[in-house]
């Protein structure tokens, strides 16, 4: 990389310098890892700031006041995050999800929306652009966001009991902000709409119920996600975690379930749809249950390092190959061949070896830095 200062480029989390390949390869539309599993959703982290500090993502003793967050510069510009998405595409990725910290924290997002919304797959479809957010600015960006392209929003929702929500979120954020920011991305056709509801026994799964009736027969679908192991600094422990068959199960006995099929292969959410047919919630088991069999999504952090897995502990510096003169052919090969190479499945390997693989010694890749 003639020309680069690669000190002016140290990661903040350990990440390989690949190379410039000398030959280069044209992409076909897909790209398999070494279990067979293809290359089909990309999630880009446009922020690593955030205005909550969920106890469960940036606890506030961790992501204080004198918190250093990135500076402006180290950031993907717009331009940079479209090539590398374009690139994407072209290996045969269908979805991008936008995510944070609080991506609509960035300034002039729905630019890289539009930006985005433009690109095509290789037989000429639209791609699906999508956005994750904790709604706390839903309604004031909701119809720019829409008039740009986006199709969906998920919004983070951890309580509808405002005590709770506000002990959650740590910043005293009331949780009729974030209802009002639903309604409005609904009226103007973002949808469905999905609410994550992230459980932490003790703190909010109290409200498990309450939250499956309050959305049952309304346009919104509701997920229940079990606390993870991300990072480091969530102070997370397995006996915090609601198993999700628990969920299932207090829901089901006050509002019965049925189990219906996944809406399309690799989906991370069981669907159960309410016998009565007021609609169907999801169960996101991160913990208790495997889904790396069918894992196809690949971050790409803030700062341009792509993931091939969300509990890794290093990634591939892309940015530095963008910044250092890299043609879009060689990067689309390096991109080919991190994927071919992939053997993640941290899931999988979790429940006989949890504690050696937190105990490794290597730094743990935070939420909020890598994206959800």
């Amino acid at each position: 990389m003639t020309g680069v200062d690669i000190t002016a480029l140290v990661p903040r989390y350990f990440s390989a310098l690949t190379d410039i390949p000398v030959a280069v390869e044209q992409p076909t539309g897909l790209v398999t890892d070494r279990y067979a599993r293809p290359l089909h959703d990309l999630r880009i982290s446009v922020t690593d700031r955030c205005n909550f500090r969920c106890v469960y993502c940036m606890p506030k003793e961790v992501f204080g006041k004198d918190f250093a967050f990135m500076d402006r510069d180290e950031l993907l510009s717009f331009e940079e995050i479209t090539r590398l998405a374009r690139i994407s595409v072209a290996h045969g990725v269908e979805k991008i999800r936008l995510t944070g910290g609080e991506p609509l924290l960035r300034k002039g997002l729905e630019e890289l929306v539009a930006m985005l919304a433009a690109l095509r797959t290789p037989d000429g479809r639209e791609v699906d652009i999508a956005l994750t957010t904790n709604g706390s600015v839903l309604a004031l960006k909701a119809q720019a966001l829409k008039d740009a392209g986006l199709r969906r929003v998920t919004v983070s929702l951890d309580s509808l009991d405002d005590a709770t929500f506000k002990a959650m979120n740590d910043v005293k954020f009331p949780v009729a902000k974030v209802l009002h920011g639903l309604d409005v991305a609904h009226s103007v056709g973002l949808g469905p709409i999905k609410i994550n509801m992230v459980l932490k026994r003790g703190q909010n799964d109290q409200d498990i119920v309450a939250m499956a009736r309050h959305f049952k027969d309304t346009p919104y679908i509701l997920r229940f996600i079990e606390f993870m192991d991300v990072g480091s600094s969530n102070g997370w422990e397995m006996g915090a975690v609601v198993p999700s068959s628990e969920v299932v199960a207090r829901i089901n006995a006050e509002l019965p379930l049925e189990e219906v099929s996944p809406n399309y292969s690799g989906e991370t959410s069981r669907r159960w749809r309410y016998r009565d047919g007021g609609g169907e919630i999801g169960v996101i088991s991160s913990v208790t249950q495997s889904f790396c069999h069918s894992c196809s999504r690949a971050r790409v952090s803030t700062d341009g390092k792509l993931f091939t897995c969300l509990f890794a502990t290093e990634g591939h510096d892309l940015r530095a190959l963008m910044r250092g003169g890299c043609t879009d052919e060689q990067l689309s090969t390096v991109m080919a061949q991190i994927w071919r190479e992939r053997t993640d499945r941290y899931s999988e390997l979790r429940s006989s070896q949890t504690g050696g693989l937190r105990a490794s010694g290597k730094k743990r890749i935070e939420m909020s830095y890598i994206g959800g």
